[in-house]
């Protein structure tokens, strides 16, 4: 959805509200679980509750036959 440079940039300069505006590169160097940020980020950035657990089905790589 955000595409990976994209994304680098938005976990080293957006600020989270559910953190008390630190960047999602400051709250994983804290220690907070990964699961915890993503979804503080897929809040503030309005992300559909459909696509935040890999329910974007066009990014999933197909399993091996």
């Amino acid at each position: 959805m955000f595409g990976p440079t994209y994304a680098r940039s938005l976990a080293r300069d957006l600020a989270l509200d559910r953190f008390h505006s630190r960047t999602v590169t400051e709250v994983l160097e804290d220690g907070v679980p990964v699961r915890d940020v993503w979804h503080a980020w897929c809040e503030q950035m309005d992300v559909p509750s459909r696509l935040r657990d890999g329910g974007d089905r066009t990014r999933m790589i197909p399993p091996p036959r």
